[in-house]
C-alpha cells in the first residue's frame, strides 16, 4: 500500500520510495490537515503554522562526498570556478524574483500544488524548452552549476537536463523558496519517509479498505460504475458503485477502463522513469572523512542520488542505522531500461549498490547486515519537454460518465501533494454525483 510512498517496518523502519515533504504555505489546507492527523502540527495562530520539532529535518542535512572528503551542503563549492559562483549567485537570485511575483489573480508562478500556479502566457512557453536549453539561452555554461541543476532533475524527476521540461525545473526551485524568509522551505521527515502519511490514511479507513483484490476490468456508464476481478483465492467479483474513483497510473488505467471514448487513450505520451531503491541494515556507522553524517548523503558525479539516514530524526547518531540509497535511470528508452532491470538478480544490485558507496565508505561491507532491493519499473511521471500542457495530460484527467480519476500523473510531476490535490478534485466529483455539495478547498477563482 502507498505505491512510491510505501515503506519497510523491519528490521527498521525506512522508506521504499518518497521520504519528506516541504513546509507547505497557509494556503495548502488538505495538506496541513493531514500533516496534523500525523503529529507534525504543533500549533495554528494567527495564520501561522507551528510544526513539531522532531518532524522538521534537523541539522546536519545534507553533504556532498568530492575529492576524498565530505563536505556541507549539496553544492560542489570545493574545487569550483569562480563561473560556478557567480551564476550558482545569479541562479539564486532569479529564484527569489520569481518566487515573489504574482500575477493578476494573485498566482504565484510556481506553487505546489501545481494547479495554484500562475498560467501566463510567458510561464507555460517554458514548458516547450527542456531544462537544458534553458540554461544554454539563459547563459548558464559552468560545468559544476550545471551538474547541481541537473542532480534536482534527477531527484525529483528520474531525468536529465535535455529530458525535463524548463517549466518543471524551475518549478523544483521556485515553488520551494519562500520569499518572506528568503530560503527554501523547510523539510518534513520521518523514519519511514512519507510511508507515514499512507499510514495516517490507512488508519483514518481501516475497515473499509478491501486488500488482497485485482481489478480487471471497470466499466464506467451514465448512472454507474462496474467494477470486475478477482481476489487472492482467485475468486470473481464484481461491484457495481454510483460512483468511483481510479486512482492508477495512466498507462496501468488504460488497460482495466472499458469505454467506447476513442479519446481516452492517450497513455502513449506518458513517460515514466525507472528507479531502484535499496535499504541497508548496518550494525555499525562506516567512518567519516570530513563533515560528519548527515540526512541527505550526496556522491558527487555518482549515478546515484546517495542516501538518507532513516533513524537521523531520532537523534540516534551511534550504532545500529538504515541506509535509504537512491538510484534513478535516465535513458531515453525506459522501456528498455525496465526490461534490464527485470533481468539483473539481487547479487547484481548489492554489487552496484557497494561499488558505488565503497568510494566514500571504503569500509562499508564492515557494517552491513543486510541488503534489501526495491525495483520501481515505473516509479514517477516524466515532465518532459511539451507535456505538462500537452492535449494529452489536459484528456487524462477528464471523467468518463460517473469513473473519476486522480493520480500524480494528471499532474506531470510525481509529488505527494500532487496525489492529494488530484484525490480531493475526484472526491469532490464523486460527492457531486452522489448529489451531496462539498466545499471546495481553494476559492473558485483558482481552481482548474
Amino acid at each position: 500500500m502507498g505505491g512510491t510512498s510505501a515503506a519497510q517496518s523491519t528490521p527498521m523502519k525506512a522508506p521504499w520510495g518518497a521520504h519528506y515533504v516541504p513546509v507547505p504555505d497557509e494556503e495548502n489546507e488538505p495538506l496541513l490537515a493531514i500533516l496534523a492527523e500525523a503529529g507534525a502540527v504543533k500549533g495554528r495562530a494567527k495564520g501561522s503554522t507551528e510544526f513539531a520539532e522532531e518532524v522538521l529535518c534537523r541539522d546536519p542535512q545534507e553533504r556532498i562526498f568530492i575529492h576524498d572528503r565530505w563536505y556541507e551542503g549539496l553544492f560542489p563549492t570545493v574545487g569550483s570556478t569562480e563561473d560556478d559562483r557567480l551564476q550558482l549567485d545569479r541562479f539564486q537570485n532569479q529564484v527569489r524574483a520569481m518566487s515573489a511575483r504574482r500575477d493578476s489573480r494573485g498566482l504565484r508562478s510556481f506553487a505546489i500544488p501545481r494547479r495554484r500556479s500562475s498560467t501566463d502566457s510567458e510561464l507555460l512557453r517554458l514548458d516547450a524548452l527542456s531544462m537544458k536549453d534553458w540554461l544554454d539561452q539563459s547563459g548558464y555554461h559552468a560545468a559544476r552549476f550545471r551538474w547541481w541543476i541537473e542532480y534536482a532533475c534527477r531527484d525529483d524527476f528520474g531525468a536529465d537536463l535535455s529530458q525535463t521540461s524548463a517549466w518543471a525545473g524551475l518549478h523544483y526551485f521556485v515553488s520551494r523558496f519562500r520569499p518572506e524568509d528568503d530560503e527554501a522551505a523547510e523539510l518534513l521527515t520521518w523514519p519511514e519517509g512519507n510511508g507515514r502519511l499512507v499510514d495516517v490514511m490507512a488508519r483514518r479507513a481501516a475497515g473499509r479498505v478491501r486488500s488482497e483484490r485485482m481489478v480487471t476490468e471497470i466499466h464506467p456508464g451514465k448512472d454507474d460504475v462496474l467494477i470486475r476481478g478477482f481476489d487472492i483465492a482467485q475468486r470473481p467479483f464484481a461491484i457495481r458503485a454510483r460512483t468511483a474513483i481510479c486512482a492508477l497510473p495512466r498507462s496501468f488505467a488504460e488497460r482495466v477502463v472499458r469505454t467506447a471514448d476513442r479519446g481516452f487513450h492517450v497513455a502513449g505520451a506518458f513517460t515514466y522513469s525507472a528507479w531502484m531503491v535499496a535499504n541497508l541494515t548496518l550494525r555499525k556507522r562506516p567512518a567519516e572523512r570530513g563533515f560528519p553524517l548527515s540526512w541527505d548523503n550526496v556522491i558527487f558525479a555518482s549515478p546515484s542520488l546517495g542516501y538518507i539516514v532513516s533513524t537521523h530524526q531520532s537523534g540516534q547518531d551511534l550504532g545500529a542505522t538504515t541506509f535509504t540509497y537512491y538510484r534513478p535511470y535516465v535513458s531515453d528508452d525506459p522501456r528498455e531500461t525496465r526490461e534490464a532491470m527485470l533481468a539483473r538478480p539481487w547479487a547484481h544490485w548489492v554489487d552496484e549498490i557497494l561499488s558505488d558507496l565503497r568510494r566514500a565508505h571504503p569500509d562499508i561491507e564492515e557494517c552491513v547486515d543486510r541488503i534489501d532491493v526495491m525495483r520501481w519499473g515505473h516509479a514517477m511521471i516524466r515532465p518532459r519537454p511539451g507535456f505538462l500542457w500537452s492535449d494529452a495530460l489536459k484528456a487524462a484527467s477528464q471523467s468518463v460518465g460517473r469513473l473519476h480519476f486522480a493520480h500524480t500523473d494528471l499532474s506531470g510531476l510525481a509529488l505527494f501533494e500532487e496525489a492529494q490535490d488530484w484525490g480531493i478534485r475526484a472526491a469532490e466529483k464523486s460527492m457531486r454525483d452522489l448529489g451531496h455539495g462539498s466545499r471546495p478547498w481553494w476559492p473558485p477563482s483558482r481552481r482548474s
